[in-house]
């Protein structure tokens, strides 16, 4: 490590800087930077940096990391200060944080951090990090795909999906829904324009069942959704097979509350004006603008499957939501991998399990089998890879009777 203050003394440049109020609390950090830069960068305190970025020596600079940790969130004011003068001199710089609250980061990231990366560090994550500034301060290679083209005249259908317990095949069914409204017509004209928003922020994988890449301005648009216009917004969406619309999870972790009620019902609001249909993959885990989702949606989908945990589950959200006078009667239990016909014993048991939970199970779906995983890992929707896969066809069934009914409305109106 070389200290910036001694560069002149040093004939090797320095290729970047850590700031912190004391480098050596961040042990993995100095592990990462010298396995990175060799002796080829330095340390510096909050004031320091600020008087450093205005000297020639800055300018070779490819990045800093900015480490805090709880007791840093005291001096907000100085470190908005440490990233206004980086940014004033075009210095990239990578947040490190440890136990601070999603509000402050939140706002460090909205007022110029380019990178986050959680302490203790992830293995190869902070290199990771800065290979992703370096291709973002590439030329945009002819191969980038243009950005979305947004037509703005609409009120879409605002269709939300939950799982009440793990694996009971929400994602798969948000995806393979989607898809199937984005092609229940055969001409593309005629079809609905359909979204999927995958707010997922941190294990969300709408992306991989669709093989798609994840964005890093999805991270930027999150950060400041106040600035988010339709331009933005376009930009963070990618598209499959050219008729289906993906603003995918996030590449990096982030804390479930990094966005509020408010940016949620922005994200939904410019959505539905664009689009449709609007399908929502969220999160299981229940947040403070889950009650967003739910009071704007049009059909509120809660997966389940024929088990004690989905059970237990149901009657923990039934209480959670009622308690709270929220609309639990808005929500449509889903059966997944429910008996098939001949089985009289598992019919029998999934009509008891309505009836003692107080629900209507409005959509029973069959078990798909070994194609719906090999479906996932692909990267395809049922209909590409298996299209006869009776799952498919229930959830084929399923669009073709929410297209017309918002056919029907869209005529009355």
């Amino acid at each position: 490590m070389t200290s910036p203050t001694l560069q002149n003394a040093d004939p090797s440049p320095i290729r970047a800087c850590t700031i912190s109020r004391d480098v050596q609390i961040f042990d993995l950090l100095i592990e990462d930077m010298e396995t990175m830069l060799g002796e080829d960068w330095g340390d510096l305190g909050f004031d320091q940096a600020i008087s450093f970025f205005s000297q020639p020596d800055a300018r070779a600079l490819e990045f800093v990391a900015l480490a805090i940790d709880d007791t840093d969130e005291n001096n907000l004011p100085q470190l908005m200060a440490v990233l206004a003068a980086a940014k004033a001199q075009d210095i990239k710089v990578v947040l490190i944080a440890e136990d601070v609250t999603p509000a402050a980061l939140h706002q460090l990231l909205k007022n110029g951090a380019d990178e986050f990366v959680p302490y203790p560090l992830p293995e190869g994550e902070l290199a990771a990090a800065v290979e992703r500034l370096k291709r973002a301060a590439l030329p945009v290679a002819i191969s980038e795909p243009a950005s979305v083209k947004l037509k703005a005249d609409g009120d879409g259908v605002l269709i939300a999906v939950q799982a009440l317990a793990g694996g009971v095949g929400a994602t798969t069914f948000a995806v393979n829904l989607a898809w199937e409204l984005a092609t229940v017509e055969k001409e593309k004209e005629k079809a609905p324009r359909v979204c999927v928003i995958d707010l997922g922020l941190q294990f969300g994988s709408v992306s991989t069942y669709l093989d798609l890449p994840r964005k890093e301005t999805v991270v930027e648009l999150l950060a400041d959704i106040d600035s988010m216009d339709e331009d933005s917004f376009a930009q963070a969406l990618v598209t499959f097979d050219d008729r289906l619309h993906v603003f995918t999870a996030p590449s990096d972790l982030l804390p479930l509350d990094m966005v509020g009620p408010d940016d949620i019902r922005k994200l939904l609001d410019i959505a539905r004006e664009h689009f449709d249909f609007v399908v929502v993959d969220m999160p299981t885990t229940l947040v403070q603008w889950s009650e967003t989702v739910l009071q704007a949606s049009q059909v509120y989908f809660a997966m389940i499957e024929l088990d004690m945990r989905s059970a237990q589950n149901t009657l923990r959200l039934k209480r959670a939501l009622q308690s709270e006078d929220l609309p639990f009667e808005k929500l449509r239990f889903v059966l997944n991998r429910a008996p098939k016909f001949t089985d009289l014993q598992g019919k029998s048991r999934a009509k008891r399990m309505a009836e003692s939970l107080g629900v209507a199970l409005d959509v029973h779906l069959p078990d798909g089998g070994r194609q719906v995983t090999q479906s996932c890992d692909h990267g395809l929707p049922l209909a590409s890879q298996a299209g006869k896969n009776p799952l498919r066809r229930e959830i084929a069934k399923l669009a073709q009777s929410l297209y017309a009914i918002g056919q029907s409305e869209a005529e009355a109106a």
